[in-house]
């Protein structure tokens, strides 16, 4: 299989499952879950783990307990922990409000972040990166390292160059109207001319993948909600295992669709290891 590199977050979330509709000015109520791992780098790596790449997640978690829980967690996952660093200050701790069905709201109660970009990037051996953070002042590091092997990246942030990178991702719901009626824009002002392709997710209706050429649709196929936290995170990390295994975009996006669907039908924050199995 392949080498991975992850660039994301970390976090413990704290899971409270509703009884109702999550809506404005409403009193709620609710049960809490027992805290799982979770952050958009680690669901990634952890999924991607469970295909048998060897992954390697570059993150930032705090000098606290929920710090060593994390790594402990992300390496009995089967992820490379050896470029985590520990950071000053709490880990990253989210709420995931979960509705019956299956919709999440997610509260960030503090990130562990580094105070430089991670040049420990450059020094470790990978066919593919996939980057999902917020975090700027990537751009060197990326375009350097995407001279060697394939970059994917997640937007927000859409700045200028933020994100060298031959494939975009990007969620309809975090695109302003402008960009989402001009996806390839908004691929090019993140990625520069080294964009090939820009990937849209739209939830419940599937994906849509832009080229100069080209625009693909794929289809989201019926499943029961049961928990779509960390549906975009295992898209991504389907999207990096078919592209990193040589398939065509046409197919990549299948592969992503599925795996995406297949998170938002189980519990958790990451795909499970046996439905990573099942998938494959």
């Amino acid at each position: 299989m392949a080498r991975i590199v992850v660039v994301g977050s970390v976090a413990t979330d704290e899971v409270v499952r509703l009884t109702e509709r999550c809506r404005e000015g409403a009193h709620l109520n609710g049960t809490m879950e027992v805290p799982r791992l979770g952050g958009g780098g680690a669901n990634s790596a952890v999924a991607l783990a469970a295909a048998g790449h060897t992954v390697t997640l570059v993150a930032a978690v705090g000098e606290d307990d929920d710090g060593d829980w994390q790594i402990e967690a992300l390496a009995r996952s089967g992820v490379d922990v050896s470029a985590i660093r520990r950071v000053k200050g709490g880990s990253t701790r989210s709420i995931v409000m979960v509705d019956p069905i299956g919709e999440r709201t997610i509260v960030n109660l503090g990130r562990a972040k580094e105070e430089q970009p991670p040049a420990r990037l450059l020094d470790i051996p990978a066919d593919l990166v996939y980057v999902r953070t917020r975090a700027v002042g990537l751009a060197p590091l990326l375009a350097e390292k995407g001279r060697f092997c394939k970059v994917v990246a997640h937007i927000p942030p859409i700045e200028p160059g933020v994100f060298p990178a031959q494939v975009i991702v990007a969620s309809a719901s975090d695109l302003p109207p402008d960009l989402l009626a001009e996806p390839v824009t908004a691929g090019l002002m993140a990625a520069g001319t080294r964009l090939e392709w820009m990937v849209l997710t739209r939830g419940a209706d599937g994906a849509e993948a832009f080229s100069a050429a080209r625009h693909l649709r794929q289809p989201s196929p019926e499943v029961q909600a049961v928990d779509s936290t960390g549906a975009g995170d295992a898209f991504a990390a389907g999207l990096c295992h078919a592209l990193v295994g040589g398939a065509e975009m046409e197919d990549a996006l299948a592969v992503a669709v599925r795996w995406g669907s297949a998170k938002v039908g189980q519990d958790g924050s990451a795909l499970a290891p046996e439905t990573v199995a099942g998938l494959l």
